[in-house]
């Protein structure tokens, strides 16, 4: 028996991080009567990168937008039960103008022309999944299949003109979808990968009250105390022995007692500043940017999950709300897609692709990748001056005021995020996934010591709130069904993607 160890607070689950991801994984614990967990979380809220904030006297969302798709979406179950979805609301089309540098207005049709055929080259990047026929020889990248796609396409369009309009719009088009992948470029994006992501039918919805309305419903259903807010793991130290589980008895087991309960060299230790956290089994839902820039784990994880930390993209998308004092936009004016003429981009500001007016005195642009790394180090008043700059000459109006506030997301230096969320890279595919996913055991163990969540953990449904979620159900239920005589697990090494494939949606 060795001696007490000070400050040393014991449980059988520790959850680390209060996204969507952990607060799942807790009310799973919860509604199965598994209530010896506590959650640590590093910021002084919960809900990760669900953000919604009030600006001047606006709701704005910081970080997740919309839920994505209806049919099978628990978030959208979630929201519809607590009456969070304004279902008499019917969004009108939105009114989209594409402008050149010289304020020229390009015509619809050949928008919708333009952007249905960008839409057809991206499915056809989507059909190389299933594996019924092969990419071109020396295509390996989302961007490198759309742009000989583009070429083929130009090439039989007659008018100069015409084919240089058209390029600007192809150049937006990628643009913005490096905001929807979560990426700097789509020739980052793996080609065959592409289709691996599963999109929900129903649309994008967004919820009145701000994306961040959905996270009372869970945290309501935890028990008391249960949430240890402003605690941000330093350190967590896991017993090495073999995550095979192959390399001790239980008779080596080394027992001491903290407050009463007995813990083992098959505990883990959790540091948060100068209190030490032990527990049998802990579920991780660190962002995958946080995974990929912190050293927090000792011994360090395995070597077969380090590499597809590091193969995966986490991408950088931010937001710029641009606050006016008086609308200035046409009422037939919603969105601005902004037609640079050069395809190589040579200032930041010139990746953000549109404005769209959220209400008449609120408007959002986009910006990913490299270029929002370098707004991130900017002053938001240079920021503003410079949208403004861009706004008067697509527009074609030297009165366009200057916004009375402007306010950006810096998720990339976020400490607690280090960037957006998850696409799967060149080279990197969805078995790197399910590498993160799988849980550790140790010495012959049925139960994990520790299983992943979050977004990035989900095989399918990667980047998305809804598959953080379902991968802290997974997680939790994999604890779960663990502990459950008459379910026992064949062998220490189940993976947990199967869970989160298998796991009821709704």
């Amino acid at each position: 028996m060795g001696e007490p160890l000070p400050d040393v607070s014991k449980h059988k689950v520790i959850i680390i991080g209060a996204g969507i991801a952990g607060l799942a994984a807790a009310t799973h614990l919860s509604q199965h009567d598994m209530n010896d967990y506590i959650v640590l979380e590093a910021q002084d809220r919960i809900g990760g990168r669900i953000c919604s904030t009030e600006i001047n006297d606006q709701k704005v969302e910081l970080g997740a937008n919309w839920i994505h798709g209806v049919l099978g979406n628990p978030m959208y179950e979630l929201a519809m039960s607590h009456g969070l979805v304004d279902i008499n609301h019917r969004p009108k089309l939105p009114s989209i103008v594409a402008t050149t540098m010289d304020g020229t207005k390009v015509p619809f049709q050949l928008l919708q022309e333009t952007y249905g055929a960008y839409m057809c080259f991206l499915r056809r990047c989507e059909d190389y999944f299933t594996g019924a026929f092969d990419p071109p020889p020396g295509i390996h990248s989302v961007g490198e299949h759309v742009q000989l796609e583009i070429a083929i396409y130009l090439e039989k369009i007659p008018n100069a003109d015409t084919r240089t309009l058209q390029r600007s719009i192809f150049n937006c088009l990628l643009k913005r979808e490096t905001c929807i992948t979560g990426c700097n470029n789509m020739s980052d994006v793996d080609l065959v990968e592409l289709g691996s992501y599963k999109e929900l039918q129903g649309g994008n919805i967004s919820l009145p009250g701000g994306y961040s309305s959905i996270l009372n419903p869970i945290f309501n259903k935890l028990p008391p105390g249960c949430l240890k807010l402003n605690s941000q793991v330093t350190k967590i130290k896991w017993p090495s022995g073999n995550d095979n589980g192959t390399d001790s008895e239980d008779s080596d087991k080394t027992v001491i007692e903290v407050d009463g309960q007995d813990v083992t060299n098959e505990t883990v230790y959790i540091h948060c500043g100068d209190k030490i956290y032990a527990a049998d089994s802990i579920i991780c839902t660190l962002p995958l940017g946080v995974l990929k820039s912190n050293e927090i784990f000792y011994p360090k994880l395995p070597k077969y999950k380090e590499k597809s930390i590091a193969r995966l993209l986490y991408g950088v998308v931010d937001k710029i709300f641009l606050f006016y004092d008086h609308s200035f936009l046409g009422k037939d004016m919603d969105e601005i897609l902004l037609l640079w003429d050069n395809d190589e981009i040579c200032d930041w500001s010139e990746k953000i692709y549109s404005f769209s007016k959220i209400n008449d005195t609120l408007l959002l642009g986009w910006i990913s990748g490299n270029e929002a790394e370098i707004m991130e180090k900017l002053d938001e008043k240079i920021i503003g001056d410079k949208c403004t700059e861009i706004l008067r000459r697509f527009l074609n109006d030297p009165y366009i005021p200057y916004p009375s506030k402007c306010v950006c997301t810096r998720w990339k230096t976020n400490e607690f995020s280090r960037g957006s969320y998850t696409a799967i890279g060149v080279g990197s595919s969805q078995l790197d996934i399910e590498h993160i996913a799988r849980p550790m055991h140790i010495n012959n163990n049925k139960i994990p010591i520790i299983t992943f969540a979050g977004e990035h953990t989900h095989p399918n449904f990667y980047s998305t709130v809804h598959g953080a979620y379902l991968s802290g159900r997974a997680a939790a239920e994999m604890l779960l069904v663990c502990k459950r005589e008459d379910e026992p697990l064949d062998g220490a090494d189940t993976d947990l993607s199967s869970w989160i494939q298998s796991i009821p949606l709704v």
